[in-house]
């Protein structure tokens, strides 16, 4: 199945990728929403309502794309985003207080307009002038509209989900059901995705014509890629803790995790 015939978000001007669009632009839900989910901090950018700051506010954020009302969704469908916070941060204030107006037509769903940010970095490309050094990335830019979730049964499986998206079956081997206080304090915000995209840049260096002939300069410059990848170290206890060996699915997350990692970061090398 070609791009095109995936499932896809709809191309608007807001999202589609302008520079390298064609080679580089994804719409398809599987592309973006696989970003998103393998990405440990998003970047969140929302209006503040002080007219006299123009800048948006932006928060590191945890966050996971699922389905609550069909939880074996894939992520070649369409899916929300949850995103965790505290209940008093100025995000979940403005979330729960939102009451937004449809900036297009067909989005006819209130809530606080979000931009949402997801990159990994696979590799540092590095070529024979400073112009054409660049970097092998996977990025993904979502936008859509924030409102927070009020149903406890849709709470507790989005906190679930979240904690899961950290490390694999760690809601399970902790303390759970939170507590009544620690359900109060937490806010999750369920983000109704309208439109976003993906651009993808791999392979290595691209250098001027001019520059692959020059010898001298070739024979003093190394080009190449540097693979990337987020490296898992081995645990360090915490001075509480009384579990001898580290846990088998935190073991095995760490090595999946490095092992991925370090493939994707290759394969991108090799524009595959």
């Amino acid at each position: 199945m070609s791009d095109s015939d995936s499932p896809s978000y709809p191309k608007l001007p807001r999202n589609t990728v302008q520079r390298y669009g064609k080679p580089r632009g994804k719409y398809d839900y599987q592309t973006i929403h696989d970003i998103v989910n393998t990405t440990q901090v998003l970047h969140v950018s929302f209006p503040t309502p002080d007219l006299s700051d123009p800048f948006p506010a932006m928060l590191p954020m945890l966050g996971f794309m699922a389905s609550f009302t069909s939880p074996d969704t894939p992520t070649s469908s369409p899916l929300d985003l949850y995103l965790h916070g505290y209940i008093s941060s100025r995000l979940m204030r403005l979330g729960k207080t939102s009451l937004s107006s449809p900036s297009n037509e067909g989005e006819e769903e209130g809530g606080l307009p979000l931009t949402i940010a997801a990159t990994h970095l696979d590799g540092l490309v590095l070529a024979l002038t400073p112009n054409h050094h660049s970097y092998n990335y996977r990025s993904a830019i979502l936008h859509g509209y924030a409102t927070p979730v009020e149903d406890a049964d849709e709470k507790l499986w989005a906190m679930e989900k979240i904690t899961n998206g950290v490390v694999d079956e760690r809601w399970e081997n902790s303390r759970v059901p939170p507590t009544k206080t620690e359900m109060v304090s937490t806010q999750i915000l369920r983000v109704r995705v309208v439109d976003a995209s993906a651009k993808i840049r791999n392979g290595g260096p691209s250098d001027d014509r001019a520059d692959m002939k020059n010898d001298e300069l070739r024979a003093k410059t190394w080009i190449g890629v540097v693979p990337t990848w987020t490296a898992y170290g081995t645990p360090i206890e915490s001075p509480e803790n009384r579990v001898k060996k580290v846990p088998e699915h935190i073991a095995k997350f760490i090595k999946r995790e490095n092992e991925v990692g370090e493939k994707n970061a290759v394969v991108a090398v090799k524009g595959e």
